[in-house]
């Protein structure tokens, strides 16, 4: 098995890049995070799908499948809450990952970082369109309370809110378009989740010390 992970074409890659990756010795439990995101971002693209199966985005029925996704769907009150709660925890990892890259330096690496910049962004968007899709009284005013922020922009900000919500007030046309952005976000996410340890493996991962040393490294899973 370990020479068909090492030589086959496609495992030779998820070899490198999850087995056999050189790791410094002395990483900690705050290194965990960036694999827990990855995991996180799997369940949440997973679960989401199956939600996607049963939600229709029309201001007349949304809250209604919502409903019927949990009460008569199999499994789907569990489906839906493993997505909401998913984004709660999601968000527990992001903030320690940032908060243990601040503490130990890892901003120093600055294409890996910004992509991380970008990638929090990106999650925040996807976040604040997926809490309008069950368009309850806290998704509608939600909706309207952020996208009117954009107001204060001087001179295009009312023709911005407008143009976002697709006529004079939160909409049907709003919530179609929230719910495309919020099934095609988590692609471009994983995506740019790529990008981000391939940055990463080119410089290697920080360490408690914040020296990058060649001499000290083992691989990456323990097995």
């Amino acid at each position: 098995m370990a020479n068909l992970r090492k030589s086959h074409p496609l495992l030779k890659i998820a070899n490198n890049a999850l087995v056999d990756l050189p790791a410094p010795s002395n990483i900690s439990i705050w290194w965990n995070f960036g694999s827990l995101l990855g995991l996180c971002l799997i369940a949440q693209i997973l679960t989401g799908l199956f939600l996607a199966m049963h939600y229709t985005s029309d201001i007349a029925t949304a809250f209604s499948s919502v409903a019927h996704i949990c009460r008569d769907v199999n499994y789907g009150w569990l489906i839906r809450n493993m997505h909401a709660n998913g984004a709660s925890f999601f968000f527990i990892c992001i903030y320690l990952h940032i908060g243990r890259g601040l503490y130990y330096g890892s901003y120093l690496y600055k294409e890996t970082w910004n992509i991380g910049v970008i990638l929090l962004l990106l999650v925040m968007m996807t976040a604040f369109v997926g809490y309008v899709l069950p368009w309850g009284q806290m998704s509608f005013w939600g909706a309207t309370v952020i996208t009117n922020l954009l107001s204060a922009i001087p001179y295009i900000g009312n023709s911005l809110v407008q143009w976002i919500w697709g006529g004079f007030s939160v909409d049907n046309a709003t919530l179609t378009r929230f719910f495309a952005f919020h099934f095609l976000f988590p692609f471009i996410i994983a995506a740019m989740t790529m990008i981000h340890l391939i940055f990463l493996h080119e410089t290697g991962s920080t360490n408690p010390t914040g020296l990058n040393s060649d001499a000290d490294k083992i691989s990456f899973h323990p097995y």
